[in-house]
């Protein structure tokens, strides 16, 4: 079974989170892949949000993928997926999805991959789609 990390499982990891040792013994196990859009949403975080240096988020981040987290490429087929699941499942007030967190969610078979996120509104949407989740705990120590 292959998991499927969201955006939060690598910014986590790479500010230490209460979620970083479970995020580690996942990449440890070697089956975890991240689409390319959940990797640009973590380094936009990292960076922007953060303020951490490309080049060091570069030498922090660059020997994970590849060796520990392969990463998936976002085709025309996966991205009108998650449209398809943004719409069914995104709602303004309760449920706010981003296009990021619904690719994540279309790359995860269900019956066959995990979901590993601490986004609640995620969450709920994998569970709808009969995903299997791992469910990470937040910033503030809460599962989702």
């Amino acid at each position: 079974m292959t998991d499927v990390l969201d955006a939060f499982a690598l910014v986590a990891l790479a500010l230490d989170e209460p979620a970083a040792a479970e995020v580690e013994a996942l990449l440890r196990r070697g089956d975890a892949v991240m689409t390319t859009t959940n990797l640009g949403e973590a380094l936009d975080q990292l960076h922007r949000v953060g303020g951490q240096p490309i080049d060091e988020l570069q030498a922090q981040l660059a020997p994970l993928l590849g060796r520990a987290v392969t990463l998936l490429d976002v085709d025309a087929r996966l991205m009108w997926r998650a449209v398809e699941l943004r719409g069914h499942h995104y709602r303004r007030r309760t449920a706010e999805l981003s296009l990021a967190d619904c690719v994540a969610l279309a790359a995860a078979e269900p019956g066959a991959d995990r979901l590993v996120t601490a986004d609640a509104a995620l969450a709920a949407a994998a569970r709808a789609e009969s995903v299997e989740l791992i469910a990470l705990p937040a910033s503030d120590g809460r599962r989702p």
